[in-house]
This record gives structure tokens, C-alpha cells and sequence, in this order.
């Protein structure tokens, strides 16, 4: 069904429609946040500066343009705040071998595609409609998404550092869609993580250093897809049955407990236990590496990286 276009004078029906159309396009969540610089600019800078970011350069580039909307896009007024519920049903591992888990948001195909495909729709339909200039972001473009999608309404920043939203949980996607049309803004997000501690406890690394604190280079998800070289020994012991990513501070958050199954063929997962047979894939070569992960988030790590994860997890499990 196709959404009636409103008047540009009507900011009030445009972002009306704006939201019935990216809920049209499959997204679960959207709202709309000032293109105001981030407040976090002096805290971000100090991470970076500690090397707490590791190996992820990137971070540190285009600075300004990721602190400060307007220098992403200038003459940027609004951002609307998008996002998609990835997580879904898993089949019990199979008992042979030893498995190694995969993180949710990775088992199906490359969730990149899947968003931003969607996010230039949305910004297509929005130039038609009303015209302004749009540029369109997930997390692989300088955009402080979570502080974004806070503003926005979509979700507060939990103390694991995941988007939280009170009625879907943390298994989100985001994308974000900067526009130099003046729209209304939704209320932020209240943080509701409480006196709860359970991400920063169940936390198999210590990676999660204090409540909405991370330091990436102790995270199991950093340490199976951004660390090129060997990992040290004690982190290694444990990062457990993590072969890429690991999901433990979202199984364990309460806002968790009751979250929405993902129906989206595109995320349904390829590995339908979530689990890979961790001695076949130390064994891959890269014939069996491209078949196996064709269109899938997984190849961000080339197939060297991945048998070591391997060679780690069935070390942890069962000796090597």
C-alpha cells in the first residue's frame, strides 16, 4: 500500500507518514531526533585516546562528522531514528561434535544490505515526497547511532552499551537517515536498566569495566571479528564456545526475557542452531569458507581469523 504524500508545509502529518512508511519498508521501530552534536564528544575522545577502541582506526577518523551531524550532512535539522528486530528462534545444537555459537545478528544475510536497502527507500520516498537532502547510515558510517536512536525515542543505551527498547528489547538493528527538513521531535528514551547488573556480571571477559562502559579490546565480539593477529592465552580461555560475536550481556538482560521473534526471511538464520562444527571450519578451506558464508555478516573476518576462533573454542571445550 502506498502512503498518501501530506502537504511540506504540515511537518506534523509528514512525520506521520514518515514513520506509517518505514514501518511499510519492515522497519519495527522509528523516531525522530535533532541533528544536535553529540554530548558525548569529550567522553569518546578520551576512549579513543586510552586505546580502549583497540584496532578499530576507523573509529577515530572523520571525528567531527561522527561527533556532529551537520558536518556528516550540512544544514542537517533532523535524524530519523530507525531500527529492526533481528532476534530469532534457534534449534537445540546438534550433541555430535564440539559447536560453536555464532552471535544472533550474524546468522542471517548480511544485515548491512538488508537496512540499508530499506534506508534508501525511506529517503527516496521522503525527497519525492518533500523534498531536503538525505544521506543514510548504519553502524559502518560516523554516526553516534545509539545516542541517535536514545534521542529519538527508539531505545535508551543500556549499561551493556546495546539500544534498548522497553517493549522489543535489545536484539535491534539500527540505521539512521539525516535530512535537512525541519521535523518535530520525539521524546528521548528513559533509561530503565535500573540498580540492574546483570550484563556487567555475567560478562565472561570483564569487557563491560563499569555500568555503559565498554572496553572493546576484552570484548569476545571484538576479539573474533576485529583482532587480526593471536589473542592472548587468558582471554582466549575465555571467550568459552564464542566462534564469531557473542550475545552473553543481551541473553541475560530482563528485557530480554519476552522479546519479539523476527518473521524477515533475510534474517532467518542459516545455521539453525546458531552453531558451527567448530573442527570443520578450523578445516575449511576457502572454497568451503565462500560457500558456507555467501551474503552472510560473517565474512567480515577472513577465513585465517576463523580457524583460529575454532582452534579456541575446541581448546576450551575439550582440550584442543
Amino acid at each position: 500500500m502506498e502512503t498518501v504524500a501530506p502537504t511540506r508545509l504540515d511537518p506534523y502529518a509528514l512525520a506521520g507518514a514518515v514513520k506509517a512508511r518505514a514501518r511499510e519498508l519492515g522497519f519495527d521501530l522509528v523516531g525522530i531526533a535533532p541533528a544536535t552534536p553529540s554530548r558525548y564528544r569529550a567522553y569518546l575522545r578520551r576512549w579513543l585516546d586510552e586505546g580502549q577502541a583497540g584496532a578499530m582506526e576507523y573509529l577515530g577518523n572523520r571525528f567531527e562528522e561522527r561527533t556532529d551531524p551537520k558536518t556528516y550532512l550540512p544544514g542537517a535539522a533532523s535524524v530519523i531514528c530507525l531500527a529492526k528486530n533481528y532476534h530469532v528462534r534457534l534449534e537445540p545444537p546438534p550433541t555430535e561434535g564440539v559447536r560453536g555459537r555464532v552471535a544472533r545478528y550474524a546468522l542471517g544475510d548480511d544485515y548491512h544490505e538488508n537496512i540499508k536497502d530499506r534506508l534508501h527507500d525511506l529517503a527516496d520516498w521522503l525527497r519525492e515526497t518533500a523534498g531536503g537532502l538525505t544521506k543514510s547510515a548504519v553502524d559502518t558510517a560516523p554516526v553516534m547511532e545509539k545516542e541517535m536512536a536514545a534521542r529519538a525515542g527508539v531505545g535508551w543505551q543500556g549499561k551493556n552499551t546495546c539500544t534498548i527498547n522497553e517493549n522489543v528489547g535489545s536484539w535491534l538493528l539500527l540505521g539512521e537517515i539525516l535530512t535537512t527538513l525541519e521535523l518535530p521531535y520525539d521524546e528521548p528514551a528513559t533509561d530503565r536498566c535500573g540498580t540492574c547488573r546483570r550484563c556487567l556480571d555475567a560478562c565472561p571477559t570483564g569487557a563491560l569495566t563499569g555500568p555503559y562502559q565498554l572496553d572493546a579490546r576484552r570484548c569476545i565480539s571484538y576479539l573474533t571479528i576485529e583482532e587480526r593477529g593471536e589473542i592472548e592465552p587468558g582471554l582466549a580461555a575465555q571467550m568459552g564456545d564464542w566462534l564469531y560475536g557473542c550475545d552473553v550481556c543481551q541473553d541475560v538482560c530482563p528485557w530480554n526475557s519476552k522479546a519479539l521473534e523476527s518473521l524477515d526471511p533475510a534474517l532467518l538464520p542459516r545455521f539453525t542452531s546458531g552453531t558451527l562444527d567448530a573442527r570443520e571450519v578450523a578445516g575449511w578451506d576457502e572454497e568451503a569458507f565462500r560457500l558456507a558464508l555467501r551474503r552472510s555478516a560473517m565474512k567480515r573476518v577472513k577465513l585465517p581469523q576463523l580457524a583460529r576462533n575454532a582452534r579456541i573454542v575446541l581448546n576450551n571445550c575439550q582440550g584442543g
